[in-house]
């Protein structure tokens, strides 16, 4: 192989490497932020539900109420 072709090669080589890292972090960016979303979202549910049992609300009632309205 010449010299010219490696050193195209190569430059060719690290373009698709960089757009390859590019795409890397968009991704982790991305997870990261659904992450943050998903933790705040646990938090808003776990703070729903202790009022709801603060109101006397149980989970066994509940699902038995919710199913005799399809019956």
């Amino acid at each position: 192989m010449l010299p010219l072709q490696a050193k195209k090669l190569a430059s060719q080589y690290q373009k698709e490497a960089d757009k390859c890292n590019s795409g890397m972090e968009t991704c982790e960016e991305v997870r990261e932020k659904a992450e943050e979303a998903l933790s705040a979202q646990m938090k808003l549910t776990a703070m729903w539900e202790i009022r709801a049992r603060q109101k006397g609300w149980r989970e066994k009632v509940a699902k038995s109420n919710a199913f005799s309205y399809f019956i």
